[in-house]
């Protein structure tokens, strides 16, 4: 299958991301998740088969899941009733598009950390912090953290490193009352989505959420619970002491690792093998999330 790494409506130009070109409708937005894959914040040469749409789909998937739990921005993903011309613009759109409402985004990353890997690790090692939290001494790498952990971040520019931060910062950047709220919310879900994963035999071992602002009201947003936002691993295969499988780009990150790729500038074509082998773990962690066979 071609992948689809960027498009073109009806003359109307988006707004790149990193992964997802962006339509502006005024109160609405249209998000595309294109088959664009980052790493270490490079947008690599070519894309991910089927990446786009399984990111989607599992968003989809969550944000009807934590329903009852949560306001968030989703309107439809039905195409059909897209604004013109995107309605018929299936063939770019199809399974990898959202209509969303357009929000005041809050300028902090919610990260709620269950385990500790990642930079929380690295940094845990040398300072026994995560994030400037003072954790036990005596964790081992990927290990289940006594209590979960909330630890914002600034949201980083393109190209740029977001920056962990105190939540007494994030309260002075977005209020005392709105940090309480995104805090106290990303846990609640990030609780209930564990323990759904925990039952589909995949752990969750942390995650980042986006919060908006509409009509005075805090609305989840952005991408949610998928393995570009998120560390799912497989638990039949989880032993604390060592990385874990995951069901995300490690693929490509290893690659990348492999050729001392230095981590800036433009990004690699990635390999034949190195894209279908990192298509099927996405696929793969859809399809036990979901317990739905994928189709394309």
């Amino acid at each position: 299958m071609e992948t689809v790494l960027q498009t073109n409506i009806g003359g109307k130009k988006p707004k790149r991301g990193k992964v997802r070109d962006i339509y502006d409708f005024g109160d609405k937005l249209l998000i595309v998740a294109t088959d664009r894959i980052s790493a270490f914040d490079v947008v690599m040469a070519n894309g991910i088969p089927y990446k786009g749409i399984v990111l989607t789909q599992i968003s989809l998937f969550w944000f009807d899941f934590l329903g009852a739990e949560v306001e968030h921005h989703l309107i439809s993903a039905d195409i059909s009733g897209f604004p013109g011309p995107f309605c018929d613009c299936a063939e770019q759109l199809a399974g990898r598009s959202m209509l969303v409402k357009k929000v005041d985004v809050l300028p902090v990353e919610c990260v709620v950390r269950g385990y500790l890997a990642g930079s929380g690790w690295k940094e845990y090692k040398q300072s026994g912090t995560v994030c400037g939290q003072k954790l036990p001494a005596g964790l081992r790498q990927c290990e289940k953290l006594p209590e979960l952990i909330f630890t914002p971040a600034t949201k980083a520019e393109r190209g740029t490193h977001d920056e962990n931060i105190s939540f007494q910062r994030c309260v002075g950047v977005i209020g005392k009352q709105a940090a309480a709220y995104v805090r106290d919310k990303s846990m609640e879900i990030f609780k209930k989505a564990g323990v759904y994963a925990e039952s589909k035999g995949i752990i969750l071992a942390d995650t980042k959420f986006e919060w908006g602002l509409v009509d005075g009201r805090i609305i989840l947003i952005d991408e949610v619970l998928t393995p570009d936002s998120s560390r799912f691993w497989p638990a039949d295969k989880y032993e604390a002491g060592r990385d874990q499988e995951s069901f995300d780009k490690q693929f490509v990150r290893n690659f990348l690792e492999s050729i001392n790729f230095d981590k800036s500038g433009p990004g690699v074509e990635l390999p034949e093998d190195i894209r279908h082998k990192t298509s099927a773990k996405y696929i793969e962690g859809y399809e036990r999330l979901t317990g739905k066979k994928f189709e394309a």
